[in-house]
């Protein structure tokens, strides 16, 4: 005789999900990635700036201090440290409006994906959806992640 939660379970539709595929294949998310690019591009570069004329400040010191007088040398040693101070606050600004825009993104195009599941879930009569960051093993036939994506490219 068959356990009385195993005969239940016989009819109970599960459905998986790999997030982790939809993020990196739904055209969302590129989407969403080159806005972000667009959107920071200027700010990156200037960065990229600002290091090259703080290695050339670095390169100066280091080629001509030793002939450079005492106040000469205290001067370029005192706006290296400036320019590398205001370096690092740019720096940490930037990775910081960064990753706040980029969860904004992930939050708005995780919404949607969590949508797209639950009218698939409703649809195909599914009784449970999980994904890999709550299973530890699915299956083939349990697998939506194509209809999943599908639904997302179609959008």
């Amino acid at each position: 005789m068959m356990p009385v939660y195993l005969a239940y379970a016989a009819d109970v539709k599960i459905g998986f999900v790999s997030v982790a595929k939809i993020l990196q294949n739904a055209p969302q998310a590129e989407a969403a990635s080159k806005r972000l690019e667009q959107e920071f591009a200027p700010r990156q570069k200037a960065l990229v700036e600002a290091q090259k004329s703080l290695r050339k400040q670095e390169e100066k010191l280091s080629k001509d201090g030793v002939v450079m007088n005492d106040s000469q040398r205290r001067n370029l040693e005192s706006d290296i440290r400036a320019q590398a101070r205001e370096l690092k606050r740019t720096s940490d600004e930037f990775r910081e409006d960064f990753n706040i825009r980029r969860n904004e993104e992930l939050g708005k195009f995780q919404k949607q994906v969590l949508e797209v599941i639950n009218k698939l879930a409703k649809e195909e009569n599914f009784d449970l959806v999980v994904n890999d960051g709550a299973a530890l093993y699915a299956g083939p036939q349990v697998d939506v992640t194509e209809k999943v994506l599908k639904s997302l490219t179609s959008k």
